[in-house]
């Protein structure tokens, strides 16, 4: 089980750590922060980036396909559900719409390719966030 510990140090300023790695979160200046860091929505797209990466390369390497390079873009907006051509007709007013653009340069053929489209699309950070997450929270306040 993952766990991660996130302490505001000041203003919107977050230390983060997972016991091991310690990183840190911010708002950008225009947002009140002091932009010392990523801030929330960046993080969660180097996550699913990082991923996406990982999990390109180790299939690549148990599959002996030859890969030069790897580059994962990640964009996230607000668009209203009706701009979504995406979307089925579940979804109403404003969405979360990540875009992603994924450059693999290699030797390998139209088949592989299409293969290579379907694995980063199978990176478990993809699929929680496509399969949407459960919540138990408690919040203690004193």
């Amino acid at each position: 089980m993952a766990s991660i510990t996130a302490e505001l140090i000041d203003g919107y300023r977050v230390d983060i750590t997972n016991g091991v790695h310690t990183w840190r979160a911010d708002e950008p200046v225009d947002l009140g922060g002091d932009n010392t860091g990523p801030n929330p929505y960046d993080l969660l797209l180097g996550s699913l980036a990082a991923c996406t990466s990982i999990t390109l390369s180790m299939y690549t390497k148990r599959k002996g396909i030859k890969m030069t390079s790897l580059s994962v873009e990640y964009s996230y907006d607000k668009v209203h559900a009706d701009d979504c051509e995406k979307c089925d007709d579940t979804h109403s007013g404003m969405i979360d719409h990540v875009t992603s653009r994924i450059f693999i340069d290699g030797d390998f053929d139209e088949s592989t390719r299409k293969r290579l489209i379907d694995i980063a699309q199978r990176c478990p950070v993809h699929k929680t966030l496509e399969k949407g997450i459960v919540f138990d929270e408690t919040v203690y306040a004193g």
